[in-house]
C-alpha cells in the first residue's frame, strides 16, 4: 500500500474529537426505565424518562444523517478512478462518520438498540404510555397530542379513537392540541396543499405543493443517508459464507442500495399504513399543472405537465394538456431538471440491483413505483381527491386475502368427540368460515392446564420476551407443547399434565378440520397455552384493546379495507382456533369485526371448554377486548394445509410422545435423554 496513503489515514483516524460531556443516554434504556416507571405508577418519572427517550431516539438519527451527508461531501470520488483511490475515500469516510458521530452522540456500539424496540418506536408505542401517563398527571393538552401521535400510525385501535373524542370535551383541551408530533414534513404539506386545492385557494395550493416537493426531495436524502447502515435480508447471511472481498462489497452495497431503492416507497407511505399512496410523487406535478393554469402561469403548468410526462410517458389526458399549454403559449419548455436526474438515478438503481441480487442468489422482482390511474373522470382533468390523500392501493404485487361473498363456503360436519356442541355457525357469528362450540374440554381439563399454565408459562414466551406486547395493561405468559413436556421429565410438572395439553390440542385440531369439512389435513402452525394477566392499577381509563384487530395470515389495511397476503404476516396459516380455560375475569371477550377494524360482527365470552374457529384470512378479523381484573387463559391454535410450514416444536413433540409411549412412562420413570428427545 502506498506510503503517503497510509501517513494520510493515520492521521485521520487519529483525529477523534474530544468526547462531549452533554451526549444523549441510550433510547433503549431510557424507554424500559420509563415503561418501569409506568408500572409501578411514577408517571412524573414516566414522562420524564419517555420524553427523554423519544429525544434520544431523534438527536441519534439526525446525527447519523448529518454526519454520513457531511462525510460523503467532504470526500467524493473523483472522476479518475483507481482502485486504491476508491479505498482512499471508503476510507477516510468511514472515519469521518464514527468520528463525527462520536462527537455529538458518543459511541455508536451505544446506541444500538434491539429490533422489538425500534419496532415500539416505529409504531409510536411510547405516546400511548405517555398519553396515558399525561392524563395521570392532569395535563390533558399533552395527553391529547399524545393520544393524537400515537393514533396516527395506530389507526385500528378503535378505543383510542373514541377516547380521541371524549379529549374534546375535556376542559384545557383545545382544537390545537390535537398535532401529531412526529408528522412528516413533507406529508404534511402536501395534505395541507390539498385541502387549499379542494377548496379553490389555488395561489396557496401551489406555494404548498412546492413546499412539499422541496420536503420530499430532502426527506430522499435523508432516507438514503440512513440506509448506509447494517443490513440482513431475511434468510440471508452474506458474511455467513461469502469470502471474497467483492463479493461481501456486492452483497452488503445490494442490501443498502435496495433500501435506498425503496425510499419511494417510504416517503409515500402514512404512518400506520401497509402501502403506499399510489402514485404520490407524480401526483404533485398534476396538481401543480393545473393550479398553475388556474392563476394563469401557463409556463409553469406546461413545465409541470412535461414533469410528470417523465414518469407515466404518453399518458393521453396529460399530453392533451400539455398539447394545449404549447398551442397557447406559442412556445415549448422542458420538465424540471432536478426529476430528470432524479429518474436517471432510479434507473441505473434498478439496473444495479438486478446484477446485485443475481450474486446474492435471491429475488429482487421490480415494483410498479408510480402506478398510474390514467385518465381523469372530471371534465377539466382535474387530480381526484377528497380529504387530500389518494386512495390506498398497492404498489408491489400484493395478493388480496378477501374472500368473494359469492364464493360458497361448506361447514357443519361432525364433531366427533361426546359432548362437544354446536352453540353459533357462520350465519349466527355475522361472517363466514366461523363457529362456536362448547363442551370441547371438560371442567377438569380446564383445572389441569390453568394449573400447568400456572406452573409453565413465562412472561413474554411467544412475543420475542416482551411481557406486554399488544398492551402495557396486561401481563402476558406463554408455553409451547415442547416446552411443557421437557417441563413434565424435569418433573417440574406432572406428567400426565404435559401429556394433557398435547392430547387437547390435537383434539381441537380434529373438531376444526372436520367441521369446516376440508378435503385436506390441517397441521399445526403453531401451538400455544397462553394467560393473559390486567396489571393492578393500571385499568383507570383503558382506552385499549387486549389484543388489537387484525388478521392471522394478511396485513390488515381497515382504511383500504383491503387485506394484504405477504410478510410479515404469517401466510401460510389457513385455519385458527382459540379454546378457553376460564371465565373468572372481567373484560376480555373475543371479537370479530368488519375489516373496518371497527364494526363488530359478533362477540364471544370465554368459558371453560368454549372453542372458537375460523378460518385466518382477511375475511374474519378479530381481536381481544381489555382484560380489566383477572387473568385470562386460553390455548391459541394456528393450523396450516401446506405441510412444509409444519410447526418444528409440534414435530419435536410427536416424537418424544412417541417414545415415551414406548417406554410407558405414563406410569413408571423415563429411560431417555432429554438433550436427546428435546
Amino acid at each position: 500500500m502506498d506510503a503517503n496513503f497510509c501517513v494520510v489515514l493515520s492521521a485521520v483516524l487519529l483525529a477523534v474529537v474530544p468526547p462531549s460531556s452533554s451526549f444523549p443516554e441510550p433510547s433503549d434504556l431510557l424507554y424500559d426505565d420509563a415503561v418501569r416507571a409506568f408500572y409501578r405508577g411514577d408517571y412524573g418519572d414516566t414522562v420524564r424518562l419517555m420524553e427523554a427517550a423519544l429525544s434520544s431516539h431523534a438527536e441519534v438519527r439526525r446525527s447519523k444523517v448529518r454526519c454520513r451527508l457531511r462525510c460523503q461531501d467532504q470526500h467524493q470520488f473523483l472522476d479518475s478512478f483507481t482502485e486504491l483511490g476508491f479505498f482512499d475515500v471508503v476510507l477516510r469516510r468511514a472515519a469521518c462518520v464514527d468520528a463525527c458521530v462520536e462527537k455529538t452522540v458518543g459511541v455508536q456500539s451505544v446506541h444500538k438498540v434491539s429490533e422489538d424496540v425500534l419496532q415500539d418506536f416505529h409504531r409510536r408505542i411510547p405516546y400511548n404510555y405517555l398519553q396515558m401517563a399525561y392524563l395521570k398527571l392532569q395535563q390533558p393538552d399533552k395527553a391529547a397530542a399524545a393520544a393524537h401521535t400515537y393514533f396516527q400510525a395506530n389507526p385500528e385501535h378503535v378505543e383510542m379513537g373514541q377516547d380521541l373524542e371524549q379529549y374534546k370535551d375535556l376542559q384545557g383541551v383545545e382544537e390545537d392540541h390535537f398535532v401529531d408530533r412526529e408528522a412528516r414534513p413533507h406529508q404534511r404539506s402536501f395534505t395541507a396543499a390539498v385541502a387549499l386545492y379542494d377548496g379553490g385557494h389555488y395561489e396557496g395550493a401551489v406555494r404548498l405543493f412546492e413546499e412539499a416537493l422541496v420536503e420530499y426531495y430532502k426527506a430522499d436524502v435523508e432516507c438514503r443517508a440512513l440506509c448506509q447502515g447494517p443490513h440482513r435480508f431475511e434468510g440471508h447471511d452474506h458474511l455467513g459464507y461469502r469470502y471474497s472481498l467483492y463479493e461481501v462489497m456486492s452483497d452488503h452495497f445490494t442490501q443498502v442500495l435496495h433500501c435506498e431503492h425503496e425510499c419511494v416507497r417510504e416517503l409515500a407511505t402514512r404512518p400506520g399504513r401497509l402501502s403506499p399512496m399510489e402514485n404520490y410523487l407524480p401526483l404533485h406535478y398534476d396538481y401543480l399543472q393545473f393550479a398553475y393554469f388556474h392563476v394563469e402561469r401557463l409556463e409553469e403548468a406546461l413545465q409541470c405537465a412535461l414533469t410528470y410526462l417523465l414518469f407515466h410517458e404518453g399518458e393521453e389526458f396529460m399530453t392533451e394538456n400539455v398539447d394545449y399549454y404549447r398551442e397557447v403559449l406559442g412556445y415549448d419548455s422542458q420538465p424540471r431538471q432536478e426529476v430528470a436526474r432524479y429518474l436517471r438515478r432510479h434507473k441505473q438503481e434498478l439496473e444495479l440491483l438486478l446484477i446485485g441480487s443475481q450474486t446474492m442468489g435471491v429475488d429482487l422482482p421490480e415494483g410498479n413505483y408510480w402506478s398510474s390511474s390514467g385518465g381523469r373522470d372530471d371534465t377539466n382533468r382535474i387530480p381526484s381527491g377528497t380529504d387530500g390523500w389518494m386512495e390506498y392501493v398497492p404498489i408491489s404485487e400484493k395478493k388480496n386475502s378477501t374472500v368473494a361473498a359469492s364464493q360458497h363456503v361448506k361447514e357443519g360436519g361432525p364433531l366427533l368427540y361426546e359432548g362437544v356442541r354446536l352453540v353459533h355457525d357462520s350465519v349466527a357469528l355475522n361472517g363466514s368460515r366461523r363457529v362456536l362450540l362448547d363442551g370441547v374440554i371438560t371442567e377438569y381439563d380446564c383445572s389441569e392446564l390453568q394449573r400447568l399454565a400456572h406452573a409453565v408459562t413465562l412472561a413474554g414466551d411467544g412475543y420475542r420476551g416482551r411481557m406486554s406486547p399488544h398492551t402495557p395493561n396486561e401481563k402476558f405468559e406463554g408455553a409451547t407443547v415442547l416446552k411443557t413436556l421437557q417441563y413434565g421429565y424435569e418433573g417440574r410438572v406432572p406428567m400426565r399434565s404435559a401429556r394433557l395439553f398435547y392430547d387437547i390440542s390435537e383434539r381441537a385440531r380434529r373438531v376444526i378440520e372436520s367441521y369446516f369439512l376440508l378435503n385436506s389435513t390441517l397441521h399445526f402452525s403453531y401451538t400455544h397455552l397462553v394467560c393473559r394477566t390486567a396489571i393492578t392499577g393500571q385499568q383507570d381509563h383503558r382506552n385499549d384493546l387486549s389484543h388489537p384487530i387484525h388478521a392471522d395470515n394478511c396485513l390488515l389495511d381497515p382504511e383500504a379495507n383491503e387485506c394484504w397476503k405477504e410478510p410479515p404476516a404469517y401466510t401460510y396459516r389457513d385455519y385458527s382456533a382459540l379454546l378457553y380455560l376460564n371465565g373468572d375475569f372481567e373484560g376480555g371477550e373475543f371479537i370479530f369485526t368488519e375489516m373496518d377494524a371497527k364494526t363488530v360482527t359478533a362477540s364471544v365470552k370465554p368459558k371453560c371448554g368454549r372453542m372458537v374457529g375460523f378460518s385466518s384470512g382477511g375475511e374474519n378479523p378479530h381481536g381481544v377486548k381489555a382484560v380489566t381484573s383477572g387473568q385470562r387463559c386460553a390455548v391459541a391454535l394456528w393450523f396450516t394445509t401446506d405441510p412444509l410450514f409444519r410447526e418444528l416444536e409440534r414435530l419435536q413433540a410427536d416424537e418424544v410422545i412417541q417414545a415415551l409411549d414406548t417406554q410407558s412412562v405414563w406410569t413408571r420413570g423415563l429411560d431417555i435423554n432429554p438433550k436427546d428427545e428435546l
